[in-house]
């Protein structure tokens, strides 16, 4: 076995895979990947299965050093800087770090979370059935909270397999896609206001919710209702009159009436709109948001092959000494080289 040593990070990283699911009728909540389809991108590169688990990272930086052996990784996600050593790599290509070498991923560009897959998955005791962590409910493996520096993850030593780039198609800038309700009856005309207006995310937002800031959204009959279920994207209203938008670590139940739930396909991009960029909401109908749904299986169920051998530029010195790159060359001593011919009597 190798080893991956947190070298330095921020403090929203933790180890995320799909997700707990089952025993959401317990109060169970699913936890996961904010953004499955980098998730999957991810462990696709790396050659493990799509939603395994992987290191969820947040905004800002991180380094992580290989001990004990090489270990092959791959990063999808936010775009960010990369480097091993002092050499840049590319993001949505596979790579591995040679033993005492350190990838060091720079803070996250226009986006929020990038994930960090390793070759051979990474071991861990499930708890429900997953190692996704939830820090408040004290649950993930192999460390239930987020990771800090020091800790190491045994991991499995690098394959001699080649390595892999990938190509996804390019993310949506529109409007998040929405479906009116459960209860948007609680809401009147507020639920025209709330499609009209522009919305930020706010800096207090974390993996159980997003809270919009934005205008005030009125309740007809007051803002408490009797608990029901919640599932992503749900957009409860509470008394304040500012949604929330519920994520992964959200409770399995709410009080407050929901007017609206992002629907399943743009849940990983909503999660990577970073806090303070402004943003809309689209309604659509549920037969739209199911054909969403179906087309992002499709992409998922797309990704093996979509795979290739990373491309490359073989810099070849010699050829490059024997080829006359410069075009129509002069000579400054001789001036027949770049003086005009002025023998037809024509001037220059």
């Amino acid at each position: 076995m190798s080893k991956l040593v947190v070298t330095a990070v921020g403090p929203a990283t933790s180890v995320q895979d799909g997700g707990r699911y089952g025993a959401q009728r317990y109060g169970l909540t699913p936890s996961g990947a904010m953004d499955r389809l980098a998730l999957a991108a991810a462990n696709c590169l790396a050659g493990n299965p799509m939603f395994g688990a992987a290191i969820e990272l947040g905004p800002l930086s991180a380094t992580f050093t290989a001990r004990d052996g090489a270990i092959r990784i791959a990063v999808a996600g936010a775009p960010r800087s990369a480097k091993v050593g002092a050499h840049d790599v590319p993001l949505l290509q596979s790579l591995t770090l040679a033993d005492g070498e350190s990838l060091t991923l720079g803070s996250a560009r226009g986006e929020v979370f990038s994930y960090l897959a390793i070759g051979g998955g990474i071991p861990g005791v499930p708890m429900f059935g997953s190692l996704a962590v939830n820090a408040r409910a004290g649950l993930g493996s192999p460390y239930p909270r987020p990771l800090q520096s020091g800790d190491e993850l045994q991991v499995a030593a690098a394959s001699v397999s080649g390595e892999r780039s990938i190509a996804l198609p390019a993310k949506s800038d529109g409007p998040i896609r929405i479906v009116p309700g459960p209860q948007d009856d609680e809401f009147g005309d507020a639920l025209s206001l709330f499609l009209d207006s522009e919305w930020k995310i706010s800096g207090t937002s974390d993996r159980m919710g997003y809270r919009l800031e934005g205008p005030v959204i009125k309740h007809l009959h007051g803002h408490n209702i009797v608990s029901d279920g919640t599932v992503n994207g749900s957009i409860q209203v509470p008394g304040n009159g500012q949604p929330i938008v519920l994520m992964p670590d959200r409770g399995t139940t709410g009080g407050y009436p929901k007017i609206a739930t992002v629907i399943s396909a743009d849940i990983g991009r909503f999660a990577q709109i970073p806090a303070g960029r402004g943003f809309r909401f689209k309604a659509v109908s549920m037969r739209d948001a199911q054909a969403a749904a179906r087309a992002m299986d499709a992409l998922l169920h797309s990704l093996p092959s979509r795979l290739r051998e990373p491309g490359g530029f073989d810099f070849n010195i010699e050829a490059l000494q024997n080829a006359n790159v410069a075009g129509a060359a002069v000579n400054a001593f001789d001036a027949g080289t770049w003086q005009p011919d002025n023998s037809s009597g024509h001037q220059p």
